[in-house]
């Protein structure tokens, strides 16, 4: 372990711990978007996001309005016990509060589920992560893609000879962004807690300070203008794409469904299976993430002290 480490010393999360916290990252496959160090960079202004090391792996504290919870630890499988206690005691002894956790996966529940007399054990629809066959997305093939390989194939026709598309870097930045701020202007989402709001800042932020995060990013181009783009990390051991961000231009039809399949194609060829994060309780978002056939709801859990 690293000599300059201090154990149990609350620190805000920045670009520069990205080379400490991967190698935490790299001991468990979660198979969530949780256990993914980008989507801990996008959403760290949204929770406020401090962290501390314990001799187990990373708990992660947050705070949102007047709450203050974790996730499931960042350690190995066997760990998850211990670390999750060391949790307990510090949001006990340090923070002076009963600890509540969110977005608990079911491998780290099968840890957890002997503490049932000291905590609640909630499952909770909100936070299902969708899984799908990565096939499915490419190919579009047979009755139950029916519709989206019709609103592909309408995109196509209608905008022949008139889009192009590429896999975009860092240095398309400022487009990126420019992109990304006229897409929020067109935007009317009613949510109290402004989620899409703090996701542009994330998505900022990561373009500004985080060149070090191995992500692909992917546009596509509309009579030369960038019309809808991607940002997505490959998880090797899990075979696994996550997609972290997708925006498109809601006013050209078949552009979110074409960017949704071209993005597998074109960056992640080698994956088996695609999650596509969670819905967060919105009834569109979660019609949408079903009408592309996901092969598992990848269940998580609350926990709270009693």
């Amino acid at each position: 372990m690293e000599n300059n480490i201090h154990y149990r010393e609350l620190k805000e999360l920045t670009a520069d711990d990205y080379e400490l916290i991967k190698k935490y990252f790299s001991l468990r496959q979660a198979v969530t978007c949780e256990s993914i160090a980008t989507s801990t960079y996008i959403w760290k202004i949204y929770y406020n996001t401090k962290y501390y090391i314990n001799e187990y792996g990373i708990v992660f504290v947050y705070s949102n309005k007047d709450e203050v919870f974790t996730f499931t630890p960042i350690c190995k499988q066997e760990d998850i016990k211990a670390c999750f206690l060391d949790a307990k005691k510090y949001f006990n002894e340090v923070l002076g509060q009963k600890l509540k956790a969110y977005a608990i996966d079911e491998e780290a529940i099968k840890e957890l589920a002997d503490l049932d007399d000291k905590f609640d054990i909630v499952e909770e629809r909100m936070y299902f992560d969708y899984l799908y066959d990565a096939e499915g997305l490419k190919n579009l093939s047979g009755k139950k893609y029916h519709k989206k390989k019709n609103h592909v194939n309408g995109f196509k026709k209608a905008y022949e000879g008139r889009y192009e598309m590429r896999e975009m870097t860092f240095s398309d930045k400022e487009e990126i962004l420019s992109f990304l701020d006229k897409w929020h202007s067109m935007r009317d989402i009613v949510d109290e807690y402004k989620r899409d709001d703090y996701e542009l800042m994330g998505i900022k932020y990561i373009l500004n300070n985080c060149q070090m995060l191995d992500i692909k990013m992917f546009g596509i181009y509309v009579d030369g203008a960038l019309e809808a783009f991607t940002l997505g990390t490959y998880s090797e051991g899990e075979k696994t794409a996550y997609i972290h961000v997708e925006k498109a231009n809601p006013d050209i039809r078949g552009l979110y469904a074409f960017i949704n399949q071209q993005f597998i194609v074109n960056c992640f060829p080698e994956a088996l299976y695609v999650n596509r994060e969670d819905d967060m309780g919105f009834e569109g978002l979660r019609q949408a993430k079903m009408s592309y056939n996901p092969i598992k709801l990848v269940k998580k859990y609350e926990m709270y002290e009693k």
